[in-house]
């Protein structure tokens, strides 16, 4: 079956003539054989046509994108992306100052300067990085500084801070993190410093960030608006018919996609660069796992910190209860031997009543008796 694509560029292979030469080179056939599953058959979607390309492979953007032999391509995207005309003037080297690790999560990364003597990093993660704001700062400066010590090399004592221009670094994420997520309708990101009272100072470092996958998703159900997101769509989307409706509305996209299909026609070359993709997306796997379980630690350290100051402040009231509960049993033990005086010196005035009222009734039955007594000499004497 032909799929759409090849109707407009017919230099795409068939599959069945695809898989003869794979089954008919050992080598590439031990290649393809090693590939799970789903890696064949994204494989051989793109090579037949059945989806497009997506451009942030690192060497599918060299080769369609590379600023040494089309360098007119990669300034209309970095003059759609930054809104203002620019030319790359050099491209430079990657620096071996950084951190080896850390360069393995890219599955792209370049180094341009333009015309005005700025500096432009281009870089696409296919996993997202954890502290994304963090690592390009890192990055931003290392770049800022590498500008600076080769001026300063070469300028001797005429060097003027004047000289150093700025540092842009564009940031292109296939699968986004969290953060962005909390804007689901913007995939342009800009970022630069500036003062909390209006005073204008260039601190030379600015930053943008696209996360493909939000764009990816504003963009399914309508048509590119702009050349910015022309821009993106050839970056991204593999949707044949986003495809054709982006070359129908932007045709100066068709020859890009023409070398695209030219390169699939090198089946070894397009494999070489799947395997090497693949060993990339691995890499970046794991270390993402590492960057996703060393959150996870700090966000249990952190819970363990506050669990810790609560026991300690839980602690503190125990104690301060405690004290308070002994400084009331201390009073209770007090009242109860003032009461327990209190109660002996009841029973003693008690016995004493007790003892009082014997005499009382004794003194009561001796005058009684006297009474009677009188009473009987009163009879005498009236005889």
């Amino acid at each position: 079956m032909t799929s759409i694509l090849k109707q407009h560029f017919p230099m795409i292979h068939e599959r069945e003539t695809l898989l003869e030469q794979i089954e008919a080179n050992p080598s590439l056939k031990r290649q393809f054989d090693s590939w799970e599953t789903s890696r064949k058959k994204e494989f051989l979607d793109l090579c037949t046509g059945v989806r497009g390309a997506r451009l942030l492979n690192d060497s599918f953007f060299k080769e369609i994108l590379n600023p040494e032999y089309t360098p007119e391509r990669l300034n209309r995207l970095l003059s759609a992306l930054l809104g203002t005309h620019v030319t790359i003037k050099y491209v430079l080297p990657g620096d071996s100052t950084r951190i080896a690790d850390e360069g393995s999560l890219l599955i792209m990364d370049i180094i341009v300067e333009l015309d005005d003597g700025s500096l432009v990093n281009v870089e696409a993660q296919k996993i997202g990085y954890a502290f994304p704001g963090q690592r390009s700062a890192c990055y931003s400066a290392d770049l800022l500084l590498r500008q600076y010590k080769r001026l300063r090399d070469e300028r001797k004592k005429k060097f003027r801070y004047v000289e150093v221009k700025e540092v842009c670094t564009i940031v292109f994420i296939e699968k986004s993190t969290g953060e962005f997520g909390e804007f689901p309708e913007t995939y342009l990101h800009c970022f630069e410093q500036r003062s909390n009272t209006g005073l204008k100072m260039n601190l030379l470092q600015k930053y943008l960030f696209i996360p493909l996958d939000i764009f990816g998703r504003n963009i399914q159900n309508r048509t590119v608006s702009n050349e910015s997101e022309a821009w993106l769509a050839f970056l991204s989307q593999d949707d044949p018919e986003i495809i054709l409706r982006l070359i129908d509305t932007y045709p100066e996209f068709r020859p890009m996609y023409e070398d695209v299909y030219r390169l699939c026609q090198n089946v070894e070359r397009v494999m070489e660069m799947f395997s090497e993709e693949l060993r990339i997306l691995d890499r970046n796997t794991v270390q993402y796992m590492i960057d996703e379980m060393q959150a996870e630690i700090d966000h249990q350290k952190a819970e363990i910190d506050n669990q810790k100051a609560e026991i300690d402040h839980q602690k503190a009231e125990i104690d301060s209860q405690k004290t308070e509960i002994d400084n009331q049993r201390a009073e209770i033990n007090s009242q109860k031997t003032e009461l327990d005086s209190q109660k002996a010196e009841i029973a003693h005035q008690k016995a004493e009543i007790d003892h009082q009222k014997v005499q009382l009734q004794e003194k009561n039955s001796m005058i009684r008796e006297l009474e009677r007594r009188i009473a009987e000499l009163e009879k005498q004497m009236d005889r």
